[in-house]
């Protein structure tokens, strides 16, 4: 009997000690699923916020068109509202349990944001996660000299002059493919064709 009687606070010890490291396997547990659901969070803002400037500098890009000499900002990628975009990033933070916090969102002087929210989770455990998404441009343009000089007008009859036709815009090419801008029916490739949106480490 004394033996038990000694046995017994032993085995109290080693029920409180499995039940401490259980504890805290759950806490670490928690914690760490916590912090990958903010990391989504923040990689799912910052790629929207980043889409939504992709998106704008096609539709800015196509308003000017027909005048390459307004391109150059465009074909940098850096021609867009960041605000838009950062709501983007916002709504994004939102769906995925979280909101913006911190610096909130910060664009890149290279062109993208960077993003930090804070999950809404328990008070006593929020965590706290950055992401960068990049813009990189896909093209580039060369505008083409003349091969020859054009050949002279056909004398017309007063009173029946045609307009002269607009030569169509060529030296852009995107991800190694050529496109040319039709004067009439003036048009861009999609977006996803001019500029590359990823995370950036």
């Amino acid at each position: 009997m004394a033996d038990a009687g000694q046995a017994f606070p032993v085995y109290v010890a080693a029920i409180a000690g499995l039940l401490f490291l259980a504890f805290v396997y759950f806490a670490v547990g928690e914690a760490a699923s916590t912090r990958n659901e903010a990391q989504t969070a923040a990689d799912a803002a910052a790629l929207a916020a980043a889409q939504d400037a992709r998106e704008q500098l096609r539709v800015g890009w196509l308003a000017v068109v027909l005048d390459p000499g307004q391109w150059g900002a465009f074909l940098g990628g850096l021609e867009y509202d960041s605000g838009a975009a950062c709501d983007q990033a916002a709504e994004f933070a939102t769906r995925n349990g979280a909101a913006l916090s911190g610096d909130r969102c910060v664009p890149l002087d290279s062109g993208g944001f960077r993003v930090t929210v804070r999950t809404n989770g328990p008070e006593s455990h929020p965590a706290t996660a950055s992401a960068s998404a990049v813009i990189e441009p896909l093209c580039q343009f060369e505008e083409q000299e003349p091969t020859s000089e054009p050949p002279p007008p056909t004398p017309t009859p007063p009173g029946e002059g045609e307009e002269e036709e607009e030569s169509p815009i060529e030296g852009l090419i995107c991800d190694g493919v050529a496109w040319e801008i039709d004067p009439e029916e003036p048009t861009l490739p999609e977006a996803v064709d001019l500029f590359t949106v990823r995370l950036s480490e």
